[in-house]
């Protein structure tokens, strides 16, 4: 009977690795890790529909940024060390001049198959899943105790929105997503509503 337990003593003796992680943490960090295996499966299939070559273009240089921050993440969150490649910084190609106003177009509506997929539609779902995994990076890094897995998530969520602002530029361009503005009276009056009454510092805070 004793040797027959000796390999379930072995087994509970052997010595837990990577226990510098919270429960919850680990749950959050399976969650952004499937969330940009989802995003990359899913940009594959949107590359096979895309006809705009810049829309291509944009994808393609997203989901090569993401793959390297999945590994990066993967790496840190497997050994709990500094990532061999660390966090790198996206760049976007679009410009930062937005369109506003509103024009009027065809009433939205569902597909009704896969042949009525449309750049339109298909930056849309760009957008949705770099700002879906913006917000889950935003609120994981909040709740991470591993210090290294945390600075790489918190590293992360500037790309994610940077990726959203890309994407959101291009479909403003194209009249895709487009901005409505108050009218001048009412903008002014918005924007001068906090001008009278600055907020004063305390000259006793120890801070100054």
């Amino acid at each position: 009977m004793q040797n027959q337990q000796q390999p379930a003593n072995q087994q509970n003796q052997q010595p837990m690795m990577n226990q510098n992680h919270g429960g919850h943490e680990l749950f959050d960090a399976h969650e952004v890790i499937a969330g940009m295996i989802s995003l990359l499966d899913q940009y594959q299939m949107y590359d096979q529909h895309i006809q705009d070559p810049e829309l291509k273009d944009i994808l393609k240089r997203q989901s090569d940024f993401v793959t390297q921050t999945y590994n990066t993440i993967v790496h840190s969150f497997s050994s709990g060390q500094d990532p061999a490649t660390p966090t790198q910084q996206y760049k976007m190609t679009q410009n930062n001049d937005a369109v506003y106003g509103v024009k009027p177009g065809q009433p939205k509506k569902p597909n009704q198959s896969v042949s009525d997929l449309s750049d339109k539609g298909l930056s849309a779902y760009m957008l949705g899943q770099t700002k879906s995994l913006a917000s889950l990076l935003s609120m994981t890094s909040l709740e991470m105790t591993n210090p290294v897995l945390r600075r790489v998530i918190a590293d992360s969520i500037p790309n994610f929105i940077e990726m959203s602002y890309e994407t959101f530029l291009y479909q403003n361009k194209h009249g895709y997503y487009q901005v409505p503005q108050l009218n001048a009276q009412d903008m002014n009056a918005m924007l001068q509503s906090y001008t009278e009454a600055p907020a004063q510092t305390n000259p006793n805070n120890p801070m100054h």
